[in-house]
């Protein structure tokens, strides 16, 4: 049986939203930067925004980190626990981090922590998600400010579903 969805942000919503995190990105983000996707959920992001640099001439290297925290459960462990690590080098380069949701803010710090520990010279983090708990916390970008609610679709799921939805909905 499916749960009820009210859709927060449509597919044309999204697409808008991203579009303008990269023209904000332009003024930071060169080809020289590594772009670092935080599996599962940033990863339509990622592809996206990658898409939206590349019309602006902007191409900067991909890899990603799995890191886990849900499970999968609705709320986080409070665990960060890496699943797999980056494959390419980041020593002495600059990194923007990925994530689809901002909430507790441990996952980006972990990353960050993670990062620097590789030797980035500099990390910015960008979430498309931010919950309000969340605000008060260290963040450089952000694509929309979210209600406190469990949020599936473009990358979010709930146990592994909803994750290819075009649009954000909330599970009602």
């Amino acid at each position: 049986m499916a749960e009820a969805l009210r859709i927060l942000f449509t597919e044309e919503q999204i697409a808008a939203r991203v579009d303008a995190l990269a023209s904000d990105l332009t003024r930071e983000v060169t080809s020289d930067w590594t772009v670092v996707a935080l599996l599962k959920g940033a990863a339509p992001f990622a592809v996206d925004l990658l898409r939206a640099l590349a019309r602006r001439d902007i191409h900067p290297i991909l890899d990603c980190l799995w890191l886990e925290s849900y499970r999968d459960a609705r709320e986080s462990t409070g665990r960060v626990v890496v699943r797999a690590d980056i494959s390419r080098s980041v020593e002495g380069r600059s990194v923007l981090i990925l994530d689809d949701v901002f909430d507790s803010g441990r996952t980006i710090a972990f990353a960050r922590a993670q990062l620097t520990a590789k030797g980035a010279q500099l990390t910015r983090a960008c979430a498309f998600i931010r919950k309000p708990s969340a605000v008060d916390e260290a963040i450089d970008y952000v694509g929309f400010d979210a209600p406190d609610v469990f949020l599936v679709g473009y990358g979010m799921d709930d146990a592994g579903r909803y994750r290819g939805l075009a649009h954000i909905a909330a599970i009602a």
